[in-house]
């Protein structure tokens, strides 16, 4: 007997609650306060109603009774309207309403499914209800945060980055969904692989074997609403098998290796603590004892302190950090060994040391000629100590 996966919000859903609960208070407060109104909610219907046709549940009784037996399935409790969209393209969408549930069916998707995959395709929908419905309704709460954001001209990259991975994850929730709706991954699959191609027929697990084929290049999602279906077919499958390394592949696949191009909120924080814990490793260097090094760190972080954690080198085994990183803590390495000209080689050779372990020698000796402007002679007579100890 399967046994069926329990369906929770991801932890990136958790995480980004977590840090806007903590950090913007009062974003957070205003936001609870502007949760759908009488006002917005006839609008909705009456947009609805507009630019849609409203399929009559005595018209679609098996429509209808699907629907409810999914709704059971997720335990969600809340009356259901689905309407047929004038679109060509197959696909289906949520219209949120707290307490109403407005589905909306696009091109032949009634056609085109069979009842399983119908099902999984409720459940896919039906689930973003429920994620947004639970525990105070927070998770819907932190996309209406994020989405206002994104609205201002002003918005940081950061934002942007930490809705599109915001919206990701609850793509993949959906997903996970539509698999418990019909007690199996292969509808929700398939569904996906149709409502992507148009096709009437779709072999699952042959997908997941092309999936597969990709895993070699590590591939990172680069949608912005939605995971490639590649990387949604793989999750789902890991998931629904309780893979073990699922959380670290979805960090790897989903979010990518940690880049100081592309911070969202969370990795802001993530790459402070590796900036503190990067220079604590570089303090630790006995050209690092003399005041002029002490004097830059506390310009760092003003509450620098002499028991800072140094990074370790896992931390920055290449795979978890990109180039674009790497790059920057070269830079940090060269600022704080120009603290202080008497000892500047010395330190230059602490970071070249600390570049091995992210494996960026290479990058370290073209910094010191493009940054530095020091020759070929010069890098190598500095970097002879560290040479020494390789060989």
């Amino acid at each position: 007997m399967t046994v069926v996966p329990t369906l929770e919000p991801l932890a990136y859903h958790r995480a980004v609650v977590g840090y806007l609960t903590t950090s913007e208070p009062e974003i957070w407060a205003w936001a609870m306060a502007q949760e759908t109104r009488g006002e917005q909610v006839e609008e909705v219907r009456a947009t609805l109603l507009r630019q849609n046709y409203r399929l009559d549940a005595a018209a679609h009784p098996e429509i209808y009774e699907d629907c409810r037996a999914v709704l059971a399935v997720l335990a969600v409790e809340a009356p259901v309207t689905i309407y047929q969209a004038p679109d060509t393209t197959m696909n289906a969408a949520l219209w949120y309403v707290p307490g109403e549930i407005h589905l909306v069916l696009y091109g032949p998707v009634l056609e085109k499914l069979s009842r399983v995959e119908r099902v999984a395709l409720f459940g896919h929908e039906l689930a973003h209800y429920k994620l947004w419905s639970i525990e105070g309704g927070i998770y819907h709460v932190a996309t209406t945060v994020l989405d206002h954001v994104l609205a201002y001209p002003n918005a940081a990259p950061s934002h942007a980055e930490t809705a599109r991975i915001y919206r990701l994850s609850t793509e993949l929730y959906a997903d996970r969904g539509g698999a418990v709706a019909a007690n199996a991954t292969a509808p929700a699959i398939a569904t996906l692989v149709k409502t992507m191609t148009g096709l009437l027929s779709v072999d699952a697990e042959a997908y997941l074997r092309q999936a597969a084929e990709l895993e070699a290049t590590k591939p990172v999602a680069e949608g912005v609403t939605h995971p490639e279906i590649f990387l949604r077919a793989q999750a789902l499958d890991k998931w629904w098998r309780a893979d073990v390394d699922l959380e670290e592949w979805l960090t790897e696949r989903i979010r990518g290796p940690l880049s100081i191009a592309t911070l969202d909120l969370l990795r802001q924080q993530d790459m402070t603590a590796m900036t503190r814990a990067v220079l604590a490793r570089l303090a630790k260097d006995p050209a690092a004892r003399g005041e002029a090094v002490a004097a830059q760190l506390r310009r760092y972080f003003p509450d620098w302190g002499p028991d800072e954690t140094p990074i370790d080198a896992a931390a920055l085994a290449p795979a978890r950090i990109d180039a674009a990183t790497r790059e920057y803590l070269i830079a940090l390495s060269f600022d704080l060994a120009m603290a202080d000209p008497d000892d500047r080689d010395a330190m230059l050779v602490a970071g070249a040391r600390l570049a091995q372990d992210y494996d960026g020698l290479a990058a370290f000796r073209e910094a010191l000629k493009r940054d530095l402007k020091m020759n070929r002679q010069a890098i190598t007579r500095l970097l002879a100590p560290l040479d020494k100890v390789s060989a």
